[in-house]
């Protein structure tokens, strides 16, 4: 039960995540519009029987509009991977990379939308009711609509090269705080091997502290790889009364 319960929560956690990142991203999208609308060179059409035909057919203008789009939504989508990155947490990379890609498409969406209504009912007003040879503005549009999706594709690629440069620590690594709330780096577990080696040292080889360096009674000593007891060794009186 309790492992289910964790799986649960994580897949709540996970969901979670992408819900947040998607409806983040999404909500820029009509600032982006109202930017795109700013930005983009106004085109010029012509009314022929209730139908707009470019006023000019060599402008450069159709295109530059495509290409501010396209700029502004790879600017927004790096912006975006980004700050997921930095901010989303260790674990959550599956479904931030879910909310980043559903949420930019959302994004570019919007953005798209929101820009081509300024102007649109003005625009459509004229081809409706504008005699023939009528020059009318029409809005900012894309016509190339392969753009849409650069957004959502600058943000997975940002999150994705981040990862691969960055390569996060896993959890307890260098640098993540220790149970005393502070950082467990490499030099303090040097001290702790150091301590330890002296520790043993001074429970198996080393001298007492306060023995001067000299064996007490009954002490061992070491001889030739073997050890001898001085106080169970015989006196000299005793061996020569025995031999006696």
């Amino acid at each position: 039960m309790r492992g289910r319960s964790l799986g649960e929560a994580r897949a709540l956690r996970a969901v979670r995540a992408s819900v947040v990142t998607t409806v983040l991203v999404a909500v820029l999208g009509p600032v982006a519009g109202l930017v795109w609308h700013a930005v983009a060179p106004t085109v010029g059409f012509v009314v022929v029987r209730g139908e707009a035909f470019f006023a000019d057919g060599e402008s450069q203008a159709p295109i530059g509009a495509d290409a501010r789009f396209a700029l502004i939504g790879i600017l927004a989508g790096l912006l975006c991977g980004l700050v997921a990155y930095r901010f989303g947490g260790r674990g959550n990379d599956v479904p931030l990379l879910v909310g980043l890609a559903i949420g930019g498409t959302a994004a570019s969406l919007l953005a798209w939308w929101v820009g081509h209504r300024f102007g649109l009912s003005h625009y459509q007003h004229v081809l409706r009711t504008g005699a023939d040879g009528a020059q009318v503005d029409g809005p900012a549009d894309v016509r190339a609509k392969g753009i849409l999706i650069f957004w959502p594709l600058a943000a997975v690629a940002a999150y994705a090269v981040l990862e691969v440069i960055v390569k996060r620590l896993p959890a307890g690594a260098s640098g993540e705080p220790d149970a005393g709330g502070r950082p467990d780096t490499d030099s303090d577990r040097d001290g702790d091997s150091d301590r330890d080696g002296d520790g043993d040292r001074d429970g198996d080889g080393g001298l007492a502290a306060g023995d001067g360096g000299e064996p007490g009674s009954g002490q061992a000593h070491e001889v030739g790889g073997g050890e001898l007891d001085l106080e169970s060794a015989p006196s000299r009186r005793d061996v020569d009364g025995r031999e006696g």
